[in-house]
């Protein structure tokens, strides 16, 4: 799967994605789980303050 994304993220036309991962704990088990999404380098900033 990893290897997809990686070869989708060096594509000429998409030189500005990236791939973030954000950590994310749970309210109700206490667990961590992680969320991942492929956004435009501008919007970094705003998936990690959601």
């Amino acid at each position: 799967m990893a290897k997809k994304v990686v070869a989708t993220l060096k594509k000429a036309d998409s030189r500005n994605l990236v791939k973030v991962v954000k950590m994310v704990k749970s309210e109700k088990s206490g667990a961590y789980t992680f969320k991942e999404d492929i956004v435009s380098k501008e919007f970094t900033d705003e998936f990690f303050k959601k």
